[in-house]
């Protein structure tokens, strides 16, 4: 038998160190570990779980039911209305922040006077209270005395005042417009970021080679905003479909669930019918939904750091 063939004393140090990262690297993530498990991943599953049994507000204990919860849900044909609102809310609201978003971030990457306090001011909606902002919403669209329908019949595009909030249609464009208006600075703010990192150099050498603004915007500027791009969408997809409060502030997912998206359909199904197993079966449908974006957005930051 050969011997066996001692490390050298640098290496055998080396790997101690590693390990010794390692066991401070998870002792520093314990409470954080327990923390998620208690308040996120013990919910999550007991929720899971009770969308497998009947659970209503008059009864004792649950009674188990098996897929009857999602069969019901899925042959509901206000389930499918549900599912295309949120998915109408989710890729209209997500791109026209994204649009607006990285307009205003080219506006703010150039230099002009008083470029740093318009770049502050331009947070403002996203610091300001989601409810708090909805509620202005509801005043600036209120179909009686609404400032948008002031701008709209001084300007001569209507006659008469509309009722923004009573019309589906027009429900579903105030909360779009709503939220929009309150991502696009988070949008901007990374889109600046990623603007900020674009080379002189780069720009130079494309104009010398005769780009005008729209060659290097097209060659220069979003090639290397693309990794922000896709990151930024994916995520402001995945916030979208987790949206709540706006909706509920502003229309309540009325007119005739015109605006009920998942988010919506659980608070209702679980505070206004008290039935939590329904409620429960519509969350497991949403976290699928939900885990679309999410698994891309997992994929493409686990690809960027090989």
């Amino acid at each position: 038998m050969s011997a066996a063939v001692a490390l050298p004393a640098n290496t055998r140090k080396k790997r101690g160190l590693k390990r010794h990262e390692r066991r401070t690297g998870l002792l520093l993530l314990t409470p954080a570990l327990i923390a998620f498990a208690c308040v996120i991943l013990w919910p999550f599953i007991q929720s899971f779980s009770l969308a497998f049994f009947k659970y209503t507000i008059d009864m004792d204990t649950p009674k188990y039911v098996g897929f009857a919860n999602f069969a019901k849900l899925l042959s509901d044909k206000d389930m499918l209305v549900i599912w295309l609102n949120t998915l109408v809310f989710v890729v209209i609201t997500t791109g026209i922040t994204f649009i607006l978003g990285l307009a205003w971030a080219l506006i703010m990457n150039q230099a002009f006077v008083g470029r740093g306090f318009l770049r502050a001011a331009s947070l403002l909606p996203w610091v300001l209270p989601t409810t708090v902002t909805a509620f202005l919403a509801a005043w600036i669209f209120n179909g009686q005395y609404g400032v948008f329908n002031a701008i709209l019949i001084k300007a001569g595009v209507i006659q008469e005042p509309i009722a923004w909030l009573a019309e589906e249609t027009g429900a579903m464009a105030a909360v779009i417009v709503t939220k929009a208006w309150l991502s696009v600075p988070l949008f901007m703010a990374f889109f600046l970021a990623g603007l900020q990192g674009v080379s002189q150099d780069q720009v130079d050498a494309a104009r010398v080679d005769g780009c005008e603004n729209a060659g290097v915007m097209r060659y220069v500027v979003l090639p290397h905003l693309a990794p922000t791009m896709i990151i930024v969408t994916v995520l402001g997809a995945m916030g979208n479909l987790q949206v709540f409060d706006v909706i509920y502030a502003l229309t309540q997912g009325g007119p005739i669930k015109a605006t009920t998206v998942l988010s919506i359909e659980v608070y209702k199904q679980a505070f206004q019918n008290w039935d939590l197993g329904t409620a429960c079966a519509v969350g497991v449908l949403w976290f699928i939904t939900m885990a679309i974006p999410a698994g891309l957005y997992l994929r493409i930051l686990f690809k960027r750091e090989q």
